[in-house]
């Protein structure tokens, strides 16, 4: 896409202005390829943090767009490694009024788990269920779940890959 320098120029005999073009300029928008980005790895800790706020910044850090060079059509987010998250609390009453919904695929197959539940005996798909809900539901998408460890504890097992805190809020 090219643009143009317009100079405004004043017509000697009349008031009326005119635009002279005078210049011819290129201007473009940078695309990230997947090739070209360098995945970083971050520590994201769940502790005494709502589990929506923590879900939020995780879904951010996927997606890339923390990244100046953020392009919606490419998977250009970073991993992430959420650790504490059987100490993440649910505000007001969602612990018994939100529930878990999944179906067997069968007739009357409807299951159906209080998070309080949920939070005692699986607190890592909590977590994940929460950080799968703010992503594309679509094949990038899927690549981008694909990048999110969650941990019930603060101990991980992605050491080697020297991961750095980020601050949630």
């Amino acid at each position: 896409m090219r643009g143009y320098v317009a100079r405004a120029s004043k017509a000697a005999a009349s008031d009326s202005i005119f635009i002279v073009f005078t210049e011819e300029i290129a201007m473009s928008t940078y695309m990230a390829k997947k090739e070209n980005l360098e995945r970083k790895w971050y520590v994201i800790d769940a502790a005494d943090k709502p589990l929506g706020k923590t879900a939020v910044v995780a879904a951010t850090i996927l997606r890339g767009k923390h990244r100046p060079e953020f392009t919606p059509n490419v998977d250009c987010g970073e991993f992430v490694i959420i650790i504490n998250a059987e100490k993440a609390v649910l505000t007001g009453k969602k612990l018994d009024q939100k529930f878990y919904r999944h179906h067997s695929g069968y007739i009357g197959g409807l299951k159906e788990t209080s998070y309080r539940k949920l939070m005692a005996t699986k607190p890592e798909l909590a977590m994940r269920l929460a950080v799968k809900g703010m992503l594309a539901k679509n094949s990038l998408g899927a690549k981008q779940i694909a990048r999110l460890k969650v941990y019930a504890g603060a101990e991980h097992k992605q050491q080697a890959q020297q991961p750095v805190a980020y601050p949630a809020e």
